[in-house]
């Protein structure tokens, strides 16, 4: 059975759409390179191995570019990345903290993947009390009061 190139446009579209449903964003590159086949198949005359190995390369390269270049980083989970986004963030302390000891902060939505986060305070907050991120210090959220 030889493929066509509408065959090579129906898996990707399935595949592109696919990716609505696993939130890897890894299925779009592969339906991405799906879609490059059937532009090749639609152009000139490609036997199947050919294709399969165009569409395999194709889907390697890109998820490898995806990831290496345009999102460096994005597997991973260091705090300092995001300072501009965690700064000014609300949530409750769940232990408390008091100058040169830990506590424990939770958020009512993850941040950068966490709901709990260990922090730090220049004064002494019981836990219950809302506080406000104000600096990150390496993986430690400095926290505040909210007066």
């Amino acid at each position: 059975m030889a493929l066509e190139w509408w065959h090579w446009a129906v898996f990707g579209i399935i595949l592109m759409l696919a990716e609505l449903v696993v939130p890897a964003f890894v299925l779009f590159w592969f339906g991405l390179g799906a879609l490059l086949v059937a532009l090749v198949v639609l152009v000139a005359e490609v036997g199947l191995t050919a294709q399969i190995l165009i569409w395999t390369v194709a889907s390697v390269v890109m998820v490898f570019l995806w990831f290496r270049i345009f999102k460096p980083g994005m597997h991973k989970t260091r705090i300092g990345m995001s300072d501009a986004h965690v700064v000014g963030e609300i949530g409750m302390l769940i232990k408390d903290v008091e100058p040169f000891q830990k506590g424990q902060v939770r958020f009512q939505k993850p941040l950068i993947g966490a709901e709990v986060w260990d922090c730090i305070a220049d004064e002494a907050i019981r836990s219950g009390e809302r506080v406000k991120v104000v600096d990150v210090e390496g993986s430690l959220l400095k926290v505040g009061k909210i007066y």
